[in-house]
């Protein structure tokens, strides 16, 4: 059990008021090794009196942000994993334990004696769940969720790569790593996409059978279609994520079908079940074989939503439309 935490430092030399919306995005930070920072994370207040040394993941993007920021030693134990990790930060995860290929339960997670749980999904703070916030708190452990994830509050509105480059700085700034790099990365393979300009639709499809679960118009998967070029069916819809009936779906026709890839829900299920249902069938998109595939972290906001986009440019690229 971790010990209890000392009481928040009375004075700080680096004091941030940083909070999860998109509208008050915040510069970048200068690290410090001194001071609390202190956050507000969903509408948590969370003080960081010093930066984590030991940190549990829970999902793909809050792995990846930590290796992509060079933070892989921190990390001693992840949960959740959306898949493999992408080659250029294979080696810094190789020697990270996996504790659970689900959500882990709050024992597994306090085993490993953690200063900090980083989340992908506001969820996973709950009873049956890695633990609830307040309850982590009282024994010593910070709790900290994706930004673009939080649901209870502090919603963020439609999701912009400021937003994404925002919580790159917010996690900089809790560990005390410069992300200057990393953000000119991003923003320089950002610049390099020069989207599609055929004024092609797209249906995300995340999963399901008998009702799929499409991208709709606010999250990462409409930012990542938007920013290669394509006309999302689902736009209109005020949500991350909805269900779409397969009628609605027929009747937008999208000219390219991005395909979710995941262990547990294939790329190859889903093109299997489109070719086999007489309805979907009829689709111009399954006719011609028009599938853009994307693995499934690249699906939620992170350090991957930069290459998700320049990965379906590349891919149309090789589609014939017309």
């Amino acid at each position: 059990m971790p010990r209890l935490r000392l009481a928040a430092a009375a004075s700080a030399a680096l004091a941030l008021a940083l909070t999860g919306c998109a509208a008050s995005a915040a510069p970048a930070t200068t690290p410090s090794a001194a001071g609390a920072v202190t956050v507000s994370n969903c509408g948590t207040p969370v003080t960081f009196d010093a930066a984590p040394q030991r940190v549990v993941t829970i999902k793909s993007t809050s792995t990846e942000m930590l290796l992509a920021l060079g933070l892989g030693d921190r990390i001693v134990g992840t949960a959740f994993p959306d898949g493999p990790v992408p080659a250029e930060w294979a080696d810094a995860a190789r020697d990270v334990p996996t504790i659970s290929d689900f959500m882990p339960s709050e024992e597994a997670v306090l085993e490993l004696e953690p200063d900090l749980v980083y989340s992908g999904w506001e969820s996973a703070f709950s009873a049956d769940g890695a633990g609830e916030r307040s309850e982590l708190a009282s024994l010593g452990v910070n709790s900290y969720v994706q930004p673009a994830a939080c649901r209870s509050a502090q919603v963020p509105g439609k999701l912009s790569f400021d937003e994404i480059f925002r919580e790159i700085d917010e996690v900089a700034a809790i560990f005390r790593v410069d992300d200057a790099d990393l953000i000119a990365q991003q923003k320089q393979q950002l610049d390099a996409i020069v989207p599609d300009d055929r004024g092609l639709t797209a249906l995300w499809y995340s999963s399901g059978t008998d009702t799929p679960y499409v991208g709709a118009g606010i999250g990462a998967p409409e930012l990542v279609l938007e920013t290669a070029g394509l006309t999302n069916i689902a736009r209109d819809i005020d949500m991350t994520w909805t269900s779409m009936g397969w009628e609605s779906i027929v009747e937008a026709d999208p000219d390219v079908i991005v395909l979710i890839d995941a262990d547990w829900n294939t790329a190859q299920s889903k093109i299997d079940l489109l070719e086999s249902n007489p309805a979907t069938a009829r689709l111009s998109a399954v006719r011609d074989k028009r599938y853009l595939v994307l693995p499934f972290a690249s699906s939620e906001a992170g350090v991957r939503t930069v290459s998700a986009a320049a990965s379906l440019v590349d891919q149309l690229k090789e589609l014939r439309i017309g």
